[in-house]
């Protein structure tokens, strides 16, 4: 049976780690649990929950700046920013209808924690570059921060890029803070059908390329646009390469007739507006098309794939004869979400090799049984450079390893 510690304090989550150090003791560190089916399992007889840390502590619309404690809901989050006009420009996903957890549930601990980023992240960056600063302990049960409330605040080691996307294993964080962004005021998205993907992804690095200031490039297949829940997308039953403009209306219209005229080559062409517009890059960014759930739902195993744009297409081409294979591309091509019926192996091999391939690239298995997430490498393997690195980065802030023992990779 799991013992679990539930600090409500600055001082009892140093006390909390400082215990297990001095018991030899592994902690799963969790703020709301959405996360735990990412990455390798871990297997500990106690758990930190940082539930308690909630709340936003601070909101300054004016300065783009704001705090709030590391488990505090994403949904809270965004209906902060949402009334006074902003967003987290990075769009954050929710992975719940994949993961098969509650929707919602995600917080921005995990979100900063796990380093991700949705559509946009081709225009505004990852979750890392918009983490300001963080409060929390090290591995070592020692009270530390980093950064302040804007980026010239950040002197010597900018220990936030450190922590976004190390999954909990050298701190626990308790407080973050975050830079906001003005919400554009109109989008728009341009749909070219019928381009198959070497077609579709080429037309996205035209638009990419082009002076748009395109916010979002995706490719899907005709059987994963069938399950995006738009309709425009969905009916015509076929491929779909989609490209987004967004800020002021007259800017908008201006650079979707350009795009439109630029990708007529490609097929035919349609436009999202509003909610559709909205709806579609929702379930883009989400993984909805591969949505997990009760009475027969998709439950193969997904792999999130990251190369360069121009190599998805033989990606594509390397991974389609694994059983119940089905992908789409997001970054213009730079992310592929693969689907697979291989709940044994995860059809590693071929995956691996296909990623190796490529010029450059990095895979994840992002949903898989624990039982082979145990078994096989969740994150890319690393070079024995990098290894090192990483290992060194986990001795000097958890030297006993009581901070998610394991979760990125088996002995660390």
């Amino acid at each position: 049976m799991t013992e679990t510690l539930k600090p409500e304090t600055p001082d009892q989550l140093r006390d909390a780690v400082a215990w297990a150090n001095s018991d030899l003791k592994p902690l799963e560190v969790m703020g709301r649990g959405s996360k735990r089916a990412l990455g390798r399992p871990v297997q500990t007889a106690h758990r930190l929950d940082l539930s308690a840390f909630n709340g936003i502590s601070l909101y300054e619309p004016e300065e783009l700046v704001l705090s709030a404690g590391a488990a505090t809901p994403m949904s809270d989050i965004q209906a902060a920013l949402e009334e006074k006009g902003q967003e987290l420009s990075f769009e954050p996903p929710d992975y719940s209808a994949v993961l098969g957890s509650p929707r919602g549930a995600g917080t921005i601990g995990g979100v900063l924690a796990a380093n991700l980023a949705g559509p946009r992240r081709i225009k505004q960056g990852a979750a890392r570059d918009h983490f300001l600063g963080f409060e929390g302990v090290s591995g070592r049960g020692e009270l530390f921060k980093s950064g302040g409330r804007v980026v010239k605040n950040v002197t010597g080691y900018d220990l936030c890029k450190l922590m976004a996307g190390s999954w909990g294993v050298l701190a626990a964080l308790h407080t973050v803070t975050v830079k906001v962004l003005p919400r554009g005021a109109k989008t728009r998205t341009l749909l070219v059908f019928g381009a198959e993907a070497a077609a579709g992804v080429k037309a996205l690095a035209e638009a990419l390329n082009s002076p748009c200031e395109v916010s979002g490039a995706a490719w899907l297949p005709a059987s994963v646009a069938a399950r995006t829940g738009v309709d425009m997308v969905a009916d015509p039953g076929e491929s779909v390469a989609a490209v987004r403009v967004e800020g002021f209306g007259p800017s908008v219209e201006y650079r979707c007739e350009a795009l439109k005229r630029l990708l007529a080559p490609y097929g035919a062409t349609e436009e999202l507006h509003s909610q559709r517009s909205l709806a579609f890059w929702r379930a883009v960014r989400d993984v909805t098309p591969f949505a997990a759930g009760p009475n027969g739902a998709d439950e193969r195993v997904i792999w999130k794939v990251s190369l360069p744009p121009a190599d998805a297409p033989a990606f594509l081409a390397a991974t389609a004869g694994i059983k119940g294979a089905e992908a789409y591309c997001d970054w213009g091509g730079g992310l592929v979400w693969l689907a697979i019926d291989a709940p044994k192996t995860g059809a590693e091999g071929v995956v691996r090799d296909a990623v190796a391939a490529a010029d450059s690239g990095w895979a994840q298995l992002f949903r898989a049984p624990d039982s082979l997430r145990a078994a096989v490498p969740v994150f890319q393997p690393q070079g024995e450079a990098l290894d090192a690195l990483h290992r060194g980065l986990k001795q000097s802030f958890d030297p006993n390893r009581v901070l998610n023992p394991g979760k990125m990779s088996e002995g660390v």
